[in-house]
């Protein structure tokens, strides 16, 4: 059966497929797989990823590790060389049998038959903002376009296609603006509109910032990153939830699991706790999916501490295979963040903080929100979570409890007091997280 293409849902809040059916964004960061993996790796990933349930992969075609001068696992390069000297993105490399495109293609193809969406970005940022990282920049207002419209007519007959422009990078200049308005045309153009356009931004930014204003841009993507040890994933979605026009947004990068935190070994690893906690908090702040990842995997990583010298960070900054990372915890755990959603919340929650009689303050932060037939408040560590008491609609009787760590529900009993119903938590303490769900009627 024929995969339907993604579209926004109605109300503007979601994202959908083509029959109106809600959509729900569980996302893998997979940067370098075009550019590092063979066909069979990439078919063991993406296998993998299907069977935990996720929904899309982000990639790149132009890779970060110098993606444009170092050759693919079968020795191709993407583009060919410029009057320049440099790789110029107006002439990809279609040469001969097995060109770096076919293999992208049949990446793509893969992934539609395992019913997985493949969030495209044609670039990473280095190639039209240095800043950091190795480019070269190559891009131009005209040959973005070129390139755009190239790639835009290559896949507008496949359907799992989402474009995301940018690639870790803010729009300092004209320049970098021109370029990507112009890429986002060309691919417009190349596709005939037929698939949705989004941008993904540096670490600690939202594409709302500086684009949410474009009409190209369907839906916004934050990157809330991997340089804070106080996860606040629920404040970055919530201002986008809140903007005007309304358009989905969702956690396109969040703390890594096993990423130094602030990028020091010394400061620890994030983990499964950090990871359900940035997904639970987005998803509760009206997100319309979230994105896991892996610092090993969206690296393709063979090993510990491979790909560190690329990124140009020595130490103990990757510390595993890819292949070992696919089954870390918290990869496995982010099916149950699926299953919350499109049982609770199909089209999405609205937050909803007048819910909490009370609130902890730093860790232990809860972040509540309506579903469709419920209210729900997630709770990092416990130990309790106070409800307003007098809420209209909501049966206290039939509340329970969700665990993030294996999808189990339990009975959850209030205890009444004048402001409040407090509901103790089965556990608590550091990853003993809960939903309390309360039904409503």
């Amino acid at each position: 059966m024929m995969m339907q293409r993604l579209r926004i849902g109605n109300g503007g809040r979601h994202l959908a497929l083509e029959d109106g059916r809600p959509f729900f964004w569980l996302g893998d960061t997979a940067w370098e797989l075009f550019h590092r993996l063979t066909i069979e790796d990439a078919e063991h990933y993406l296998r993998t990823r299907s069977g935990q349930q996720f929904t899309v992969i982000q990639a790149v075609a132009l890779a970060e590790f110098e993606g444009v001068t170092t050759a693919n696992a079968y020795g191709r390069l993407p583009l060919k060389t410029g009057a320049n000297g440099l790789p110029d993105p107006a002439y990809p490399d279609t040469d001969g049998p097995n060109s770096y495109w076919d293999h992208i293609d049949a990446v793509i193809r893969l992934a539609e038959s395992l019913g997985l969406y493949i969030a495209l970005l044609p670039t990473w940022g280095d190639k039209f903002n240095k800043a950091w990282g190795k480019g070269p920049e190559i891009f131009t207002s005209g040959n973005a376009w070129r390139y755009g419209r190239w790639l835009g007519e290559r896949y507008r007959d496949a359907p799992n296609i989402v474009w995301v422009l940018g690639g870790d990078r803010a729009l300092n200049t004209r320049r970098h603006f021109d370029i990507v308005s112009r890429m986002a045309e060309g691919l417009t153009e190349g596709d005939g509109g037929a698939h949705l356009i989004t941008y993904h931004p540096q670490g600690g930014d939202s594409s709302s910032r500086q684009l949410h204003d474009e009409p190209w841009l369907d839906f916004n993507m934050i990157q809330s990153g991997h340089g804070e040890a106080m996860i606040a994933s629920d404040a970055r979605v919530l201002a986008d939830y809140e903007r005007e026009p309304v358009k989905p947004v969702l956690d396109a990068e969040p703390c890594y699991e096993d990423h130094p935190i602030g990028f020091k070994a010394a400061n620890g690893y994030f983990d499964a706790a950090d990871v359900r906690k940035a997904a639970y908090y987005a998803l509760l702040s009206g997100a319309c999916g979230h994105t896991y990842g892996h610092h090993s995997v969206w690296a393709m990583a063979d090993g510990p501490m491979a790909g560190a010298a690329s990124h140009g960070n020595p130490g103990n900054y990757i510390v595993m295979s890819w292949r070992d990372a696919l089954r870390r915890p918290g990869a496995e755990q982010m099916r149950w963040l699926r299953a919350f959603g499109e049982r609770y919340a199909p089209a999405g929650f609205t937050p909803d903080a007048g819910l909490l009689a009370g609130n902890f303050e730093g860790a232990g932060r809860q972040v509540a929100a309506r579903g469709e037939e419920c209210a729900a408040v997630y709770t990092p560590s416990g130990p309790y979570v106070d409800v307003a008491a007098g809420l209209k609609g909501l049966n206290a009787a039939g509340a329970k409890w969700y665990d993030p760590r294996s999808g189990e529900e339990r009975p959850a009993a209030a205890v009444a007091g004048d402001k409040a119903l407090r509901f103790f938590t089965p556990t608590a303490g550091r990853g003993e997280d809960w939903v309390l769900v309360v039904p409503e009627g």
